[in-house]
């Protein structure tokens, strides 16, 4: 998106230097690093940069409206509603895709936007180590609002840790060490001490969950939640005899598992933005678009891209037996933008936010972003491709 720097980028690029990052990248967790790392950071220019972030504030003035709680209640599916929600959500990620328009000129749009942590560790390890072997001109940073490493590690300890002693937090996941996610949970150790906890490992008594370490019996303050209740509900008959993390805990939520819900696919249809796409719940819209196969169908409750019908057709729609949990998505088209040595990358961007106890509002702290060059973003959509997969943007001071 600078064609200058792009251009430098290319120019000195080389498979050894390539090779030479990955092997250090890996270094540190071999193995835990499954998905595929692109060959290049993306560089946005300030202009646009600013105009992903004005769309993310639009969308804040939404979450923080004292109306939100209400209109965002049937988001939560029945039997998932946790007890002694709190009032905002500790961490907000919004997904852009790098589109462009009939004129030819690009933009932002959303595509979508989680209540929930992303790969809030692995986003200081991955672009650290991206900088040991390449370039990045001083005036780009992958970081905002005058944020560094260690500013950045402080806020999260902050946020995830609080007042409580490190050992007392615990990052709670399905099998963390399974997961395609575990390197960010891993770094999460690295940077803040808490260790990752599967879910069959946790021992509740009364309203009291505790975890082993080190032959210790330890009482968990604070969970930093990375359970997606959609993994849980496929895999509830495999896990035993396990706590029921809908009840009501004597345990700190960091994020509270219901803003999953409410800041999700849920609150589109409630948005109305330039850089937001049209989006309708499925059960109320009254007469369907002539351009049917212009917009995208999902499902409200799935994650990962899981049951998202791309080209829809009359038939897809007469299937659904429970429109209420679906939505119908304009498609927006992503731009063949980024130069790489054969055809150029599509790309989307996802913008992080970290939301201390006590600020008015969540504050922009970093990013993330995944190429691609296939119909959509995605593994599935990927093999064998080069100049694809997770990435970083550095923005424009």
């Amino acid at each position: 998106m600078v064609p200058q720097l792009r251009k430098q980028f290319n120019d000195a690029f080389t498979i050894e230097k390539y090779q030479r990052f990955l092997e250090d990248l890996h270094s540190r967790h071999t193995g835990a690093i499954e998905f595929r790392i692109s060959e290049t950071p993306i560089f946005i220019p300030r202009d646009f940069g600013q105009k992903i972030i004005d769309c993310c504030e639009h969308i804040i003035d939404l979450i923080l409206d004292p109306g939100f709680g209400k209109l965002t209640d049937r988001a939560i599916p029945a039997g998932e509603n946790v007890p002694a929600e709190n009032s905002h959500s500790h961490f907000i990620a919004f997904d852009f895709g790098i589109c462009q328009n009939p004129d030819g000129s690009y933009e932002p749009q959303l595509i979508e936007m989680q209540g929930f942590p992303t790969l809030f560790g692995f986003q200081v390890y991955y672009p650290e180590v991206l900088e040991r072997h390449f370039p990045i001109p001083g005036e780009y940073s992958n970081y905002f609002n005058g944020l560094q490493k260690e500013t950045y590690l402080a806020a999260l300890r902050d946020v995830i840790i609080g007042d409580h002693a490190a050992e007392e937090v615990v990052l709670l996941e399905i099998k963390p060490h399974e997961q395609k996610t575990r390197i960010d949970f891993y770094c999460t150790q690295d940077y803040l001490g808490i260790e990752p906890v599967c879910l069959t490992e946790l021992i509740q008594e009364g309203k009291a969950l505790y975890y082993h370490k080190d032959g210790r019996k330890i009482r968990i303050k604070r969970v930093y939640n990375r359970i997606i209740f959609d993994d849980l509900r496929a895999q509830r008959d495999t896990l035993g005899n396990i706590p029921d993390i809908t009840s009501d805990l004597d345990v700190e939520w960091i994020p509270h598992p219901n803003w999953f819900y409410r800041i999700s696919k849920y609150t589109l249809p409630f948005i109305r933005h330039p850089y937001v796409p049209q989006t309708f719940f499925l059960n109320e819209i009254k007469q369907l678009p002539e351009d049917l196969g212009q917009f995208v169908l999902k499902p409200l409750f799935s994650f990962a891209g899981q049951g998202v019908v791309i080209d829809v057709t009359q038939d897809d729609i007469d299937r659904i037996s429970d429109p209420e949990n679906w939505i119908l998505q304009r498609k927006v088209k992503y731009a063949d933008i980024i130069d790489t040595p054969d055809i150029p990358a599509k790309a989307e961007i996802r913008m992080m936010y970290i939301w201390k106890d006590g600020a008015s509002r969540p504050l922009l702290a970093t990013n993330l972003a995944r190429m691609s060059k296939g119909k959509m973003i995605g593994v599935r959509y990927n093999k064998d491709k080069e100049w694809v997969g997770a990435s970083v943007c550095y923005f424009e001071k």
